[in-house]
């Protein structure tokens, strides 16, 4: 906002609020922008657009990061999405495959792939779908498919990987599991289970690897979808687009811990390495 001349305090107000990985409370922090009388809300995932999308019709909604907002029924479509919605969408689904693909290569041996997902998040259904059929086409299989909203039933969802003797992890998109990371990253490591993940964040926090688009691309695009806002542009008339960027972060200090060779044509692709 800064590179678009915008000084906080002076031509600009921003009211964060965190719900630190607890969906319900997305439509308190809606309530109170409404009465705040904010001239645009920015949310990230698809809880909290549909959040926002449910309380108002007229304040401007960009969504920062999103997965498919079609699928859910935020926009009819992403050239002209009407209403009062725009914003970028990760098209994550997409990526889905590509994360198994990238723990096949780190991983050649393995079979059975437990998959941790958020049963409240509304994109998880169609994710889990893309997810069988690329595991198909990788000979691998899908199992246990554990869903974790809460500390206590990741707690469940640990002890059954556990007696399914999974070979690896991957952990679906999701804020609320991305909030919870320390509890999933103990997990993986006490178990020197292998995961791939959406956020680099895992990785930094001792994760072996993440695939996704650039999110700190997709924020500041975000500012400039607020800038044609504030400036007279109607939201609906905004197209959504897609992430152009994307990511791969390795953890060589995780790979050793686990046995693990990188392949060097996975090396050379990562766009950041933690050593």
């Amino acid at each position: 906002m800064r590179e678009l001349n915008y000084v906080e305090g002076q031509n600009l107000v921003i009211d964060f609020r965190w719900a630190e990985g607890r969906y319900d409370r997305f439509p308190s922090f809606v309530a109170e922008a409404i009465r705040l009388n904010v001239d645009v809300i920015v949310t990230a995932g698809t809880p909290g657009v549909l959040a926002a999308k449910k309380a108002t019709k007229t304040i401007p909604i960009v969504m920062a990061v999103i997965a498919d907002p079609v699928i859910v029924g935020i926009a009819p479509g992403l050239a002209r999405p009407g209403g009062n919605i725009t914003g970028s969408a990760t098209m994550m689904h997409e990526t889905d495959g590509k994360r198994l693909e990238l723990l096949k290569e780190l991983v050649p041996d393995l079979s059975r792939i437990a998959v941790l997902w958020n049963p409240t998040n509304p994109q998880h259904t169609g994710a889990l779908k893309g997810m069988q059929a690329a595991a198909q086409t990788l000979r691998l299989t899908l199992e246990p498919l554990v869903g974790a909203a809460d500390s206590q039933q990741l707690d469940k969802s640990f002890h059954a990987i556990v007696a399914a003797r999974a070979d690896a992890l991957i952990v679906v998109p999701d804020r609320a599991l991305l909030a919870r990371r320390g509890k999933i990253l103990e997990f993986t490591a006490k178990r020197r289970l292998p995961a791939v993940f959406a956020y680099r964040e895992f990785v930094e926090g001792g994760g072996l690897a993440s695939y996704s688009p650039s999110f700190p691309a997709m924020f500041r695009r975000a500012a400039t979808y607020v800038d044609k806002i504030l400036k007279g542009a109607s939201p609906g008339d905004l197209p959504i687009e897609q992430a152009s960027r994307f990511e791969l972060v390795l953890n060589l200090k995780t790979a050793k811990a686990l046995g693990l060779t990188i392949p060097p044509s996975v090396r050379l692709r990562a766009d950041y390495v933690v050593e």
